[in-house]
């Protein structure tokens, strides 16, 4: 397996940048409203679960932007999973 040039790892970052930040206005909403009922568990599990299986493919293939991109999606996509999960139990309580 060759390694990518920097020109390509340097499209691969600004990719993974791009995506990964995506997350951040959706976390900040959900934390800003308090509420993640507009947000579907299925389809966030599922999420977490590809960016567990690509964080797995990065560490494999020796990719550093796969792996650092899917590291900090997965936090992110965790983070909006575990915040839905506390809002939903409190609105359900009230």
């Amino acid at each position: 397996m060759s390694v990518p040039s920097p020109e390509v790892n340097a499209i691969g970052y600004a990719a993974a940048t791009m995506t990964t930040i995506s997350f951040l206005p959706q976390m900040l909403r959900v934390i800003r409203l308090r509420s993640a009922r507009d947000i579907s568990l299925g389809m966030f599990l599922i999420f977490s679960a590809g960016t567990l299986f690509w964080l797995i493919y990065g560490v494999l293939a020796r990719s550093a932007p796969v792996m650092l991109a899917n590291t900090v999606t997965l936090a992110f996509s965790l983070a909006i999973l575990v915040l839905k999960l506390r809002f939903d139990r409190q609105e359900r309580s009230k």
